[in-house]
């Protein structure tokens, strides 16, 4: 056989194992221009949806239908925030798919898109813990901005346009803010614990921090009594507990209450244990003046004013104690010292003036 036909049939034979490459590939990646550019989920009504869960195995979250709201099972049915179940359910209903990329499990495993493998999963349940879609977001495309992505139960995998970012820790979903005063607000606070107690005042002026019965000789520390006065400007917890089960070995010996010009009275009690802290949380309106309106009087717009003031404080104080009366919560630790600084930390010795002589 000449070279030259060597050469023919080397050609030759090079085309067919590029084409038999090339049917390979197709096999395992099928695109379909008509599923381009669509949504990853259609037809799914967030009315059917009576449970979530995001991942697998001890670091599941499961978020449950209860009533008109959700609760985060794993914090004890702690009530979970309606506005991040919703936002949870609009970023998996807004993923946008840029392709098909593949329907071939085999090729689950290296996309990222098995449930072992995967960086996020989050499953949809009817009411009888039946699967309404679930959706598994694996490993990012090498080339590009999208994410492999695969609906549950099926085998498709899509490539997304974005990469969505959904929430996976219990924690996300629970509305961790748990007082929110104002600083001009506050009268006073008063912080007791088994070495004594101490009351911290609102200046004449509104601004500045006067502690009761300062001992003679000393010179109160600004800044320390400044933190320990607005405490509770936006207090928020680190986690949550259910009582009285979870009170078992806590000894809540410390105290900080806080009285605001309206009449509400914050009360917290404190517990540390194992180098954490833990807190109940009451609140009250003292002010138990019923707010009346008398027939065939005529009150001016300032009345009006405060008395919806009033009602609005105790519709609040109302719902605090609600929301709090059954839970223990765990604080950072900043906070913590704040709630319980001893009387000792908040003063210092006064500068004597050095008198000179002639």
């Amino acid at each position: 056989m000449s070279n030259k036909k060597l050469i023919i049939l080397g050609i030759i034979t090079i085309c067919m194992v590029a084409w038999a490459i090339v049917q390979a590939n197709l096999s395992n990646r099928t695109r379909s221009s008509i599923e381009t550019s669509a949504y990853l989920i259609q037809g799914l009504d967030p009315s059917s949806i009576n449970s979530i869960s995001l991942g697998t195995g001890d670091k599941k979250v499961t978020l449950k239908r209860s009533g008109s709201h959700f609760v985060v099972v794993n914090k004890d049915n702690y009530p979970a925030e309606s506005t991040d179940i919703n936002n949870l359910i609009s970023s998996c209903m807004d993923i946008k798919t840029e392709e098909l990329f593949t329907n071939n499990p085999s090729n689950h495993v290296d996309l990222g898109v098995t449930e072992d493998k995967a960086d996020r999963i989050i499953k949809f349940f009817k009411k009888d813990s039946e699967l309404l879609v679930g959706v598994i977001l694996g490993k990012n495309r090498d080339q590009g901005r999208g994410t492999f992505v695969r609906v549950v139960p099926g085998n498709k995998v899509y490539v997304t346009f974005d990469r969505p970012w959904i929430k996976n820790q219990a924690m996300n979903y629970i509305n961790r803010d748990m007082v929110t005063v104002d600083r001009k607000d506050i009268e006073s606070v008063t912080v007791s614990s088994s070495s004594g107690s101490y009351k911290l005042k609102s200046g004449d002026d509104g601004e500045g921090v006067l502690l009761d019965n300062l001992p003679t000789g000393k010179k109160l520390k600004t800044s320390e009594a400044e933190n320990v006065f607005t405490a509770l400007n936006n207090l928020t917890f680190e986690d949550v507990i259910k009582n009285p089960v979870a009170d078992a070995g806590l000894v809540f010996d410390k105290k900080y209450v806080c009285n605001m010009k309206d009449s509400t009275v914050y009360t917290i009690k404190i517990a540390q244990k194992d180098d954490k802290s833990f807190i109940k949380c009451n609140a009250e309106f003292t002010d138990k003046t019923p707010v009346t309106k008398e027939q065939g009087v005529v009150e001016t717009e300032e009345e009006l004013k405060k008395k919806e003031v009033k009602l609005l404080a105790r519709e609040k104080v109302q719902k605090m104690s609600a929301r709090h009366k059954n839970w223990i919560y765990e604080i950072a630790e900043y906070d913590a010292k704040n709630l319980t600084k001893q009387l000792s930390e908040l003063f210092e010795e006064e500068a004597k003036e050095n008198i000179g002589t002639e």
